[in-house]
């Protein structure tokens, strides 16, 4: 069991390279495009929308939202195409994304100063 458990992990990382590499081919149809670059920039950015160090809800993209993302969008690429990114993947190094990473700093930090903002203002 372990065994399939890294397998499918393993498979998955390589599908969002692959899904990565579609995002930026001229011949991923365009729905297909935008989805498999949403669901690769947030796989492949350095820092989680959920950190993981919050209890249970920490770990639920790393286990339910990125595989469902990566499901969706390589339902949506034709498979030749998507077999032809897998095998690209496999020799592929892994991208960073600095532009989401910015973006989700941002976006934690916008909540952080909301919170502190709401937190003065309930205070005082």
């Amino acid at each position: 069991m372990l065994r399939r458990i890294k397998s499918w992990a393993r498979n998955l990382k390589r599908d969002v390279l692959a899904l990565w590499l579609a995002s930026r081919s001229p011949r991923t149809p365009l729905a297909a495009k935008l989805i498999a670059g949403a669901v690769a920039a947030y796989a492949l950015s350095p820092i989680d929308l959920i950190p993981d160090f919050i209890p249970v809800l920490g770990y639920l993209d790393d286990l339910v939202i990125v595989p469902l993302g990566v499901a969706l969008a390589v339902r949506m690429i034709p498979a030749t195409l998507m077999a032809e990114f897998r095998t690209q993947a496999t020799n592929h190094a892994r991208p960073t994304n600095r532009p989401m990473a910015i973006a989700i700093v941002s976006l934690w930090t916008l909540a952080g100063i909301s919170a502190a903002i709401w937190v003065w203002g309930k205070i005082w």
